[in-house]
């Protein structure tokens, strides 16, 4: 059993939540906060588990939908499904298993959750093709990420406010640049089979400049919303470290250095989603 469930885990790359996760909690607290809506635990577990069904979802089905693909590039060719260590029929209903759980998840928290619960799941399962027909599909990666903040939101809420935005677009750009910088891995590959990517298109350089810009956008948007709402000293700690690292980034994983990237390169990008999110989350619970 417990073999089977570290299968299905290494699948979905289910430690890679971190990556949206602490903005969604951070969201989710500013909720509490701006609207005096009383703690509730349970509420809290509906948004998690929103956020695990929809992260099962999207990269079961990236991994269902890329099979073959997998399976041509030595890099992922070990990957659970061309590696024959779950079957694609398996992923495909592990897939719609976790959409109908995501659906009545969000069902189960309002009206308004459940109405666009298909939009991201149309955005979250589209990403996958996106690489077959454009060279931004980290664009797309990183909305289906920034969907996380919103819909923390709007399941206490049941609206939509200006700090979830802010902190959407944060996820969006930061999520696309470094999606940039991994997927120099593959570039050669990418341009040999026909698949679309922002290194397959431009220079190793080129390709690192548009992911420094995007981070540059997603540091300006943390900026924004700490001055914007004068979440105080603690904030910027967040705001620091955050930037801190996405700098450390561009220096270990520069074009020339692309070996590097592996294991350490989710380590990094974690860290800078945890330490922001945490100090934020002190800063509205001390103002």
């Amino acid at each position: 059993m417990n073999n089977v469930v570290s299968r299905y885990a290494s699948l979905v790359k289910f430690s890679h939540t971190v990556f949206a996760m602490p903005f969604a909690l951070l969201s989710y607290v500013y909720a509490l906060v701006s609207t005096a809506v009383p703690f509730d635990w349970l509420l809290l577990v509906k948004i998690l588990l929103c956020m695990v069904f929809a992260r099962n979802a999207a990269m079961g089905f990236n991994r269902w939908a890329d099979r073959d693909i997998d399976a041509k590039n030595p890099r992922t060719a070990g990957r659970e499904i061309p590696a024959g260590k779950i079957t694609p029929r398996a992923a495909l209903a592990f897939v719609i298993g976790n959409c109908v759980a995501f659906v009545a998840a969000a069902a189960w928290i309002n009206c308004l959750a459940l109405w666009l619960s298909p939009v991201a799941l149309a955005v979250l399962l589209g990403y996958s093709l996106t690489k077959r027909f454009t060279a931004w599909s980290h664009v797309v990666l990183g909305l289906a990420l920034a969907i996380a903040p919103v819909g923390a939101y709007i399941a206490v809420t049941g609206s939509v406010a200006l700090f979830p935005v802010l902190l959407a677009v944060a996820v969006l750009t930061w999520t696309a640049g470094f999606d940039i910088l991994y997927s120099l891995q593959d570039a050669s590959f990418d341009r040999s089979n026909g698949l679309h990517s922002v290194p397959a298109r431009f220079s190793a350089v080129h390709s690192t400049l548009i992911s420094i810009l995007l981070h540059v956008f997603a540091v300006a948007a943390v900026a924004v919303l700490g001055a914007l709402y004068r979440l105080g000293v603690w904030y910027w700690v967040g705001f620091g470290l955050f930037t801190a690292v996405l700098v450390v980034q561009h220096v270990l994983y520069r074009p020339s250095r692309i070996d590097r990237i592996g294991a350490s390169f989710g380590l990094v990008n974690g860290l800078a989603s945890v330490s922001y999110a945490a100090m934020s989350i002190v800063a509205l619970l001390t103002a």
